[in-house]
């Protein structure tokens, strides 16, 4: 049978993260697509990838996380795709959401409901900010977006955009069509504010986020932000 979702997990050395993204894929659903992309990691990601249980497939992509969601979507079989990352986790039901929102053919995609995986009360905070900025149709990679493979298409994929990429392609699918907040809470790990520290990280995401909404091309953005692993 062809799998009704397939989940696209972008890994850039994460064998940290990786096995216990896919142990937690293991336990959703036996009939899900799942394909690993791997960034041209350093580490031990892909010999990990290869080597779990779940058999993901797993691809090299060494051109950015634009391009390699873009390769693993190429590769998907699945109607409808959902885009992981390898920090985050869906909600208990969140493949069953995903079937019931494909069944619907107004919608073409959207995102999960989000929580902070972290007891700071910065965490509580930045969950209660999404939810809000959610209802403006803002939202990005880390509350788990998902979107019709036909849709996914017709927006082009991801513009391969060194930084920005995920909140591009948001907004160009709001335009397009209805999208929907599925319910979870699905969980991401407050891994960036644990190594950074909180001022520097909201400070970070503020001046990208505006110089962006300016005009500022995102090859200068990008070295504003660093990679957490």
């Amino acid at each position: 049978m062809t799998p009704l979702v397939a989940v696209i997990v972008p890994a850039l050395d994460e064998e940290a993260a990786l096995p216990a993204v896919l142990d937690h894929l293991s336990d959703q659903d036996p009939c899900l697509e799942v394909i690993v992309v791997d960034g041209g990691s350093r580490d031990d990601t892909l010999v990990l990838a290869r080597a779990h249980p779940l058999r993901p497939r797993v691809l090299v992509e060494p051109g950015g996380r634009a391009r390699q969601l873009n390769v693993g979507a190429a590769a998907a079989r699945a109607p409808l795709l959902c885009f992981l990352h390898a920090d985050s986790r869906l909600p208990p039901d969140g493949i069953g959401s995903l079937r019931a929102a494909l069944r619907d053919p107004a919608l073409i995609g959207g995102n999960f409901d989000l929580r902070f995986d972290g007891a700071d009360r910065f965490s509580r905070l930045l969950t209660a900010w999404y939810a809000v900025q959610r209802r403006a149709g803002i939202y990005y990679g880390d509350s788990t977006v998902w979107v019709r493979a036909a849709a996914f298409a017709a927006l082009g994929g991801y513009r391969e955009l060194p930084i920005m990429d995920d909140y591009d392609f948001v907004r160009r699918m709001e335009r397009q069509g209805r999208t929907a907040c599925l319910p979870g809470p699905a969980t991401t790990s407050p891994r960036r504010w644990q190594a950074l520290g909180v001022p520097r990280t909201v400070l970070s995401w503020i001046v990208i986020r505006w110089l962006w909404i300016a005009g500022v091309p995102a090859e200068r953005l990008a070295r504003l932000y660093r990679a957490i692993r």
